[in-house]
């Protein structure tokens, strides 16, 4: 059999012609069980991924407009939320781990953090108005001081989902060795390993569909909270020389890429706000990033299956915040995804921060993208970087 080799160019081709087949991570790893990755790739041309979980590296970046008499902001608040105005007259930055300003965080704990940066993008993406407060010094230019003023999503000039790290390719299983309950980004942790917590959509993810990154970098086109989106580079804390298995897929959190999207495109059913007891705010978003099968080593890499990936156990009592890089023994997607697993001798129960029916929508309506209204792969200018040769 001729090994197959395509081009983003001519899978585009293909899709512009409706003679694309696309097929979702779960459907490609049943084709692959079935056919092998070598027919599989002459088969398929696209695969599509999913995920939906917390990604606290993120945040809207505006421009909510002139004011008249205009106003060069010093201090920007958002429903009450402080946003950065730290660049010109009327841009700013809005994170989604950002509390409100009044809020009592920890000092009555655990935390409730009710309302933040997160849910500010949820309320304007839902079509709500937000009340902008805006302080200044003064200038000849802009003598304006302050400024107060409600606007929609579609009444701000400018607004972008503007993301410096999401979609970890993989991420840690969290126990808690401790005598006592304790919160954590990773949820509530029960004393003595009595529960474990995860965040990843396992064989659905998109990075673990390309390990190596041979497919995604600057100018991939991706679903982006309901909406169009691009990745810019990759993310921060992007580690693509963590440990692997023979499959390519990383054991321990790895790769992560930096996103941008037109906000106003995106849907609430996609963008999520999230409040963290004893921890604090996060967002919870929905990202689909189609992966072109070029070879068959492609085909091999998106046919992956939770019994395949692996990630570390950690113990977030002690290990985790203290930074000792401890990893207490890995563990199988598919046996975090059954309920239960085995640790220390006793069977703990498991729960997903990611939502895997979520993931698989977003994957199934990425798929449709392609297939119904013609969503062309955008050609990486430059892959992400990749593991360092040994």
């Amino acid at each position: 059999m001729a090994k197959t080799s395509k081009s983003f160019e001519e899978i585009n081709e293909r899709i512009r012609s409706g003679k694309a087949v696309v097929l979702t991570a779960n459907e490609m790893s049943d084709l692959v069980d079935e056919v092998g990755p070598a027919k599989a790739a002459k088969e398929v041309d696209v695969v599509t991924t999913g995920t939906f979980g917390m990604m606290c590296s993120s945040g809207a970046m505006f421009n909510f407009g002139h004011t008249a008499p205009k106003i060069k902001s010093a201090n920007v608040w958002i429903n009450d939320v402080p946003a950065y105005a730290g660049m010109a007259a009327v841009d700013t930055y809005l994170g989604v781990t950002e509390p409100r300003e009044d809020d009592p965080l920890n000092k009555v704990y655990p935390g409730r953090f009710p309302y933040g940066g997160a849910h500010v993008i949820e309320d304007l993406v839902a079509g709500k108005a937000v009340n902008f407060r805006v302080d200044a010094y003064g200038t000849d230019c802009y003598p304006a001081k302050k400024a107060e003023f409600e606007k929609t999503l579609q009444e701000i000039p400018y607004a972008v989902l503007l993301n410096p790290r999401n979609a970890y390719q993989n991420y840690n299983c969290a126990v808690n060795l401790g005598e006592r309950t304790i919160y954590t980004y990773m949820g509530v942790l029960k004393p003595e390993a009595g529960n474990a917590n995860y965040c990843s959509a396992g064989q659905l993810s998109p990075l673990l569909n390309d390990p190596l990154y041979r497919t995604i970098g600057l100018g991939t086109r991706i679903f982006l909270g309901g909406g169009e989106g691009y990745v810019i580079w990759h993310g921060t804390q992007h580690n693509p020389n963590a440990p692997r298995s023979d499959n390519g897929t990383t054991r321990t959190p790895a790769g992560t890429i930096s996103v941008l999207g037109e906000l106003k495109s995106m849907k609430q059913r996609y963008l999520r706000g999230a409040s963290m007891l004893g921890y604090g705010i996060s967002l919870f978003i929905g990202m689909g990033i189609p992966i072109p099968i070029l070879d068959e080593e492609m085909a091999r890499f998106t046919g992956v299956r939770d019994r395949d990936i692996v990630t570390n156990i950690v113990d977030y009592a002690v290990d985790y915040p203290e930074g000792t890089g401890k990893i207490l023994g890995e563990v199988s997607y598919e046996e975090l995804r059954s309920g239960t697993m085995r640790y220390n001798g006793k069977e703990i129960p498991t729960t997903p921060l990611s939502s895997y029916s979520m993931a698989l929508e977003i994957a199934e309506e990425l798929k449709k993208w392609i297939l119904e209204e013609g969503f062309l792969l955008g050609v990486p200018q430059r892959t992400l970087p990749g593991p360092a040769a040994k």
